[in-house]
């Protein structure tokens, strides 16, 4: 019997076992809401309080400093908008932006920029990484907010955030960070980072999904965000609504268990993700790794196939799991806009597929991908030969 695969770790992970086991008494009878001023609620308080303590400490932040959301993208949707209101009389009207962020950041920026906003976007070079020197020249006296991920989604391209964040803050303008696709692939520490602001999401790291955090620095300067959520003040009035408890103790679970054998499950991925690149240019030898002088996530490989569509790759291998681009977007037509900002052509990012390993990867596993993709290959290419 064949088996599927599944290399889409960067869409979302399965649930670990030690989450689930933390989460289910808070479904049962440890069902308070944490709001309750009564023991039953006083319980679940305290558990959600022990969490975003743990949250906290494991990203270098304080708890004061950890606001629970639904996800990164309301939690994202909040910083822009929440930054927006609650600025806008400062005069500070310009946004800054990389042009490769995920749409939970461009799309809230579409919308501000249709209420007045100037939004402006940095070039990329060929391996998606913003220069330095290009973020100097594009500051201006009004930027407000300055919006580029740790890590992108689609390639794993690492940006030197803690270089950006400095060059930001001369100018006196808050820095933004998605940090969703990092944060248990590699260590984060959101102080050195330098970010004012940032974003995460569990399901990105084995917890449940559906909750996720923001972060706002509380000092030097002190981030405020008009709440865009009304109705009950929770989370020190900035956004409203029952807080899930189970969902927030299975997050600090899962970010715990992570980040304990991180440095040699990151070795061992980015073993994987280099097998996989290997073995796919052994069986489709024009294939292209887009990103790869540049930083990466250990686990994230991006590869174009020229000559072939990704959407018929993947038609053609039901039983691989993997991405034309990133799990939110993979359903529309278009190429990926992160390849296009990268300086891909239009057939050559309809041609790319993403692949991300986890902890649940083998080296079988890569292995049994590429013999379907070989299979799929021969079954597109012109009489059956692999292109090259």
């Amino acid at each position: 019997m064949k088996r599927g695969v599944y290399l889409d770790y960067n869409a979302t992970t399965p649930l670990l076992p030690q989450a689930l086991e933390a989460m289910l008494p808070f479904f049962t009878e440890r069902f308070g809401n944490a709001a309750s001023p009564h023991l039953w609620g006083k319980d679940a308080s305290d558990a959600v309080e022990e969490a975003r303590h743990k949250l906290a400490q494991l990203l270098g932040a304080i708890p004061q400093e950890i606001f629970f959301t639904s996800g990164a993208t309301e939690a994202l949707n909040l910083a822009l908008f929440g930054l927006a209101e609650a600025y806008a009389s400062t005069g500070r009207r310009h946004i800054l932006v990389s042009p490769t962020e995920h749409k939970a950041v461009l799309d809230p920026l579409k919308v501000l920029s249709l209420r007045g906003w100037s939004v402006d976007f940095l070039p990329v070079d060929e391996n998606g990484l913003i220069s330095p020197s290009d973020l100097r020249k594009a500051l201006r006296q009004d930027t407000l907010v300055v919006a580029i991920m740790l890590a992108n989604n689609e390639t794993g391209v690492i940006q030197p955030v803690s270089e950006l964040s400095a060059i930001a803050h001369e100018k006196g303008a808050f820095f933004l960070c998605d940090t969703t696709q990092a944060v248990g692939k590699i260590p984060v520490s959101l102080p050195a980072l330098g970010v004012d602001i940032a974003v995460l999401s569990a399901h990105k790291f084995y917890g449940p999904k559906g909750i996720g955090a923001l972060y706002l620095k509380r000092r030097s300067p002190r981030v405020n965000l008009q709440p865009i959520l009304f109705g009950g003040g929770h989370e020190r009035g900035l956004r409203s609504g029952t807080l899930p408890v189970p969902l927030i103790v299975g997050m600090s679970v899962a970010l715990e268990i992570v980040m304990k054998d991180l440095p040699a499950e990151a070795s061992r991925q980015s073993a994987l993700r280099d097998l996989l690149r290997d073995r796919l240019l052994e069986i489709y030898p024009s294939a292209r790794e887009n990103g790869a002088a540049a930083p990466r996530l250990p686990n994230t490989l991006s590869m174009s196939f020229p000559g072939l569509k990704a959407s018929d790759i993947l038609a053609r291998t039901p039983l691989l799991g993997a991405a034309t681009g990133s799990a939110c977007s993979s359903a529309r037509p278009e190429p990926s806009h992160v390849l296009l900002a990268m300086g891909c052509s239009p057939e050559l990012a309809r041609s790319t597929l993403r692949f991300s390993v986890g902890r649940f990867t083998t080296a079988e596993d890569i292995e049994v991908a590429v013999e379907y993709l070989s299979t799929t290959f021969q079954s597109l290419s012109p009489r059956g030969k692999v292109l090259s």
